[in-house]
């Protein structure tokens, strides 16, 4: 193998090992305008709230409204099944029934995605310098259970010193939508701004609490394009401000999201109506990485609002469907690398998918015959590489002798190796891009395990997980020693080369090493790919004894004597 596909492998894995480091984000300005800031909860313990429109007064213990036991309204549909808290209205659970949990102390039940005591939905209501929040407001639904059969809304209503409150929630029945509108009367005709509550992050449902960990971001959608903020890169106890306008906020963890959307569709080109976005991090005390977040949106003078949250899976095609490039939330490689990685990773998804779902097959078989077809395919271009590989090799003698005669005329040597190129119709860089070209395909590949929910948990023979490492190293080990036949056959019939015979033994070692971490279906498929290409290297190798005579051992007494 050429030394400038060695180099141009190690380079790309060090690409994959590095991503987090390289295109780390600074930290973004703080706009403390961008968003009206909420009376801390300290403040409206002993503060009354008030809202422009409604009189300031204290109200005595015998006028505070009495307070009803929380309940809860479970919704059903095919896909999922919700909890309303009839205390601020505020949805508390959403529970998946197609993914279970893989968290080892839920045992396989369905994921449930929401942390206990989550302030999802949770509202407050701000004109001008006043504030009034209404997470402890009792609401009345308007049903006690409702299974999502037919388009009927869940309407909940709560009043309070003057101020009504109504939200109407609308489940969708083949998705993950939940479209919110609502009115509120006694605001007063400024209007104001509704800020939604989108939790404090997702719960952890998987095998790697730290991986879980590590992947809570907050994306949010601007005109501008998509940007993400890691929970791991807050500051802590400081306040962050994102000033909008956003067309969505989303909370993500490595496969699920919870998103609100809001959209301005009168206006010629629709924009966010988001005006921003407060990322607030939780106490630095606690051991897991928790922000609260919270979006805020305008409210018109006749008190009406309206916007839409997404509460599921990240599978691509329901991203894609919804629009505004939602699926960027969950990204195919990393700004500036994207662009080029993302086209391949959709492909291979949707064949892998796709083979599974249609010709119902495991994902591992899947791989397996992906593998051997990617190899197929390459065939030709493959051969034609080596062959050049051959050619070059061939006419090394001339080039050499060239060197030692125009040692010292670097432009006529140049000339000179150029027409020895063209002469013997040989292309020096023929024998390295086709090699090159499986590579695209293994990257993508990385990315499609690292974030494809429909490979979370698939099993294959002793795999349990083919989104996960192997646990007994059994398929790093057969990659290691499948690219170790590769490579050994790829060098029989060419000229001794200690660069080479040593690589021969430490790029199957490092590769390994440096596999053994990453999803076993990677590394199956990778080795597959290295076995379907075993017989074209034999057979490479056989034309190659007879093409490129071997160098002649040096007579004896004479090695090292080459130099007087």
């Amino acid at each position: 193998m050429d030394r400038r596909v060695i180099a141009a492998i190690v380079l790309m894995m060090a690409i994959a090992m590095l991503p987090s480091v390289i295109f780390k984000r600074p930290p973004r300005p703080i706009a403390v305008d961008s968003l009206a800031v909420a009376t801390p909860a300290e403040t409206l313990a002993t503060t009354p709230p008030t809202l422009s429109g409604v009189a300031p007064r204290v109200p005595s213990t015998e006028e505070a409204p009495p307070v009803a036991e929380a309940r809860t309204v479970q919704v059903t549909t095919p896909l999922a099944r919700y909890l309303v808290s009839t205390r601020g209205a505020r949805l508390v659970e959403v529970t998946l029934g197609g993914y279970p949990s893989l968290r080892p102390a839920d045992q396989r039940v369905a994921a449930q995605i929401l942390p206990e005591d989550d302030d999802l939905l949770g509202l407050q209501l701000v004109s001008g310098r006043d504030t009034l929040s209404l997470r402890d407001w009792d609401f009345t639904p308007s049903v006690d259970a409702l299974a999502i059969a037919e388009d009927t809304p869940l309407v909940l209503t709560a009043s309070r010193q003057g101020v009504e409150v109504e939200l109407s929630y609308r489940f969708a029945a083949e998705g993950y939508l939940i479209s919110v509108t609502g009115q509120i009367r006694g605001l007063g005709p400024n209007g104001g701004t509704l800020l939604v509550g989108l939790g404090r992050g997702l719960r952890n449902t998987e095998v790697d609490s730290t991986e879980h960990q590590r992947e809570l971001a907050v994306v949010t959608k601007a005109r501008s394009g998509t940007s993400k903020e890691g929970f791991g890169g807050l500051d802590k106890g400081v306040s962050t401000d994102l000033p909008g306008p956003f067309e969505w906020v989303a909370i993500k963890s490595k496969y699920f999201v919870l998103a609100a959307f809001a959209l301005d569709s009168t206006v010629p080109v629709p924009e966010g109506r988001i005006t921003g976005v407060r990322v607030r991090p939780a106490d630095e005390r606690k051991k897991t990485v928790e922000a609260n977040v919270v979006a805020g949106l305008p409210i018109t003078g006749a008190g009406d609002f309206s916007f839409s949250l997404y509460a599921g899976p990240m599978e691509y095609h329901r991203l894609r469907a919804i629009g505004h490039d939602f699926y960027d939330v969950n990204p195919y490689g990393w700004p500036g690398f994207r662009t080029v990685i993302r086209p391949v990773a959709v492909a291979a998804r949707w064949l892998l998918v796709y083979s599974h779902e249609t010709l119902g097959i495991a994902y591992g078989l899947v791989l397996v015959l992906f593998g051997i077809l990617v190899r197929v395919l390459l065939w030709p271009l493959n051969q034609k590489a080596m062959r050049s590989q051959m050619a070059m090799q061939a006419i090394q003698p001339l080039i050499q002798d060239t060197q030692k005669r125009y040692k010292e005329e670097p432009q006529k040597l140049q000339q000179e190796t150029f027409k020895l190129y063209k002469e013997h119709k040989v292309n020096p860089l023929g024998g390295c891009w086709p090699m090159l070209l499986p590579m695209p395909v293994l990257l993508a590949l990385f990315f499609v395990f690292q974030n494809t929910i429909e490979l979370r948990g698939a099993p294959f023979v002793w795999l349990t997980d083919l989104s996960r490492p192997d646990p007994f190293y059994v398929i790093p080990v057969l990659m290691g020693v499948s690219m170790f036949a590769v490579s050994k056959l790829g060098q029989m019939g060419m000229p001794p080369n200690p660069q080479m015979k040593m690589m021969l033994y430490v790029m199957p070692v490092m590769m390994t090493v440096l596999f053994a971490g990453f999803a076993s279906g990677l590394n199956l498929y990778y080795t597959v790919q290295n076995i379907a290409s075993l017989p074209q290297q034999w057979m490479i190798a056989q034309e190659r004894k007879r093409l490129v005579p071997p160098t002649p051992p040096a007579p004896v007494g004479q090695k090292g004597k080459s130099k007087k």
